[in-house]
Parts: C-alpha cells; sequence; structure tokens
C-alpha cells in the first residue's frame, strides 16, 4: 500500500485523498476505511467535499492543521466537517453553524462521537448569535449556498484573526445564475477585498461544477 502524507493530516493512499480516523470504525458517509500499520484512515471522496476536490485540482495553501480553531460556516451534514475534525485533532476545535434543522439533525449524530465538534444551529449572517461563543479562530470556512456570500464572509471576518486564512466555495448559480460565473466570481472577491487578499482561486470542476474554490488571507 502506497501512503504519503501530502499534507499535515491529509494523505494519499494509493492515489485516493484520505484523511486519519479520529474516531476508529466510525464512518460519516459511506466512506472506505483503510486500516494500515495500526493507524486507521478514512477516504475522502472529492465529489463530496469542495475541499478535496481543491487539494486534488493544486491546493497550495493548507492551514487547517492539528490544534487549530476552525469556524465552519454551512457544516451541511458532516462530510468535509468531520473530515477537518480528523486533521486538527483533539487539541482543535471546529464551530459548525449551520441554519437547517434537518441538517443539523444528521449533523449532530456526527459530533456526538467527534468531541472536536460543536454543532451551532445558528444563521451565518447573525454573527452576534455565536461570536461570544466562538472568539477569533485561525481558519474560516465558507460553503453556502446564497446570493449573499460576499456579506455573510465580511460579516465573519471579525471571527478571524488577523492574517488568517479563509477557504470560500463561491457558488456562481446561487449568487446569479443569469451571470457569467466569471464575472460572479471577480464581483465576489471585490466585495470583500476590504477584509481579505485573494491567495488562490481554483476552479474545482468535475468534482463540482459552476464553483471557484478561492483561498483568501484576512488583512
Amino acid at each position: 500500500m502506497d501512503i504519503k502524507e501530502i499534507f499535515e493530516g491529509v494523505f494519499r493512499i494509493n492515489g485516493k485523498l484520505a484523511t486519519r480516523n479520529l474516531v476508529r470504525g466510525v464512518r460519516v458517509y459511506d466512506e472506505e476505511l483503510v486500516e494500515h500499520g495500526g493507524t486507521e484512515y478514512r477516504m475522502w471522496n472529492p465529489y463530496r467535499s469542495k475541499l478535496a476536490a481543491s487539494i486534488i485540482n493544486g491546493l497550495k495553501t493548507m492551514s487547517i492543521k492539528t490544534g487549530k480553531d476552525v469556524l465552519y460556516l454551512g457544516a451541511a451534514t458532516g462530510t468535509t466537517t468531520s473530515h477537518v475534525s480528523d486533521i486538527i485533532g483533539d487539541k482543535g476545535t471546529l464551530y459548525c453553524i449551520e441554519i437547517s434543522e434537518r441538517n443539523m439533525r444528521e449533523l449532530v449524530k456526527v459530533c456526538d462521537s467527534r468531541p472536536n465538534m460543536l454543532p451551532m444551529l445558528r444563521d451565518a449572517r447573525d454573527v452576534d448569535a455565536y461570536a461570544k461563543d466562538i472568539g477569533e479562530c485561525d481558519v474560516l470556512y465558507q460553503d453556502i449556498s446564497a446570493r449573499d456570500q460576499s456579506d455573510i464572509l465580511n460579516r465573519n471576518a471579525r471571527l478571524l484573526k488577523k492574517g488568517g486564512i479563509a477557504y470560500v466555495a463561491i457558488k456562481s448559480q446561487s449568487i446569479d445564475v443569469t451571470e457569467d460565473p466569471e464575472v460572479v466570481y471577480k464581483v465576489f472577491l471585490q466585495e470583500v477585498s476590504g477584509n481579505f487578499e485573494v491567495l488562490e482561486k481554483i476552479d474545482i470542476a468535475p468534482y463540482s461544477k459552476l464553483h471557484m474554490f478561492a483561498v483568501l488571507k484576512k488583512r
């Protein structure tokens, strides 16, 4: 078996992505579990995770590491968040903001076995509702289907440390289905430029179409 660590806590196993399973024997979304050298790994499906897709498509800046505190906006049912949980480990904290009660019911099941994940049923636009429980984080991750994605990121920027990294899945069809996606991406980045500088722009096709994955640094 060919195993190579490509980022801290992120591995390629026989050419496919994986993370070290924080909760041995437990699957989150029917992913394959692989045992090697006394360690269990969870295979990471890029069709189910935009972060995985960005890594495969050339991501260079990886600030999600052991012991980091991560604010995740749009945690959904816990697919990508569970892999982030694997990476940051027991010494990190993952604050999972999700607005949908239906998604939250599934997310809580994931969090029950992962003490570093804190589920919060909140609207990411209402930062004051959870800011006091979070403080400042090392990393911000946003994956939200909404027209006002740039405004949501700007509102939450105050919860990211200066120089901290934001990972954003810009969803062109959620912002404006009538506009050229490249124009949508450009406008989004202009709208957040007061708080962030752009480090990377990654096309994550074919795993997710009409999305740009942006890596931003807090000014």
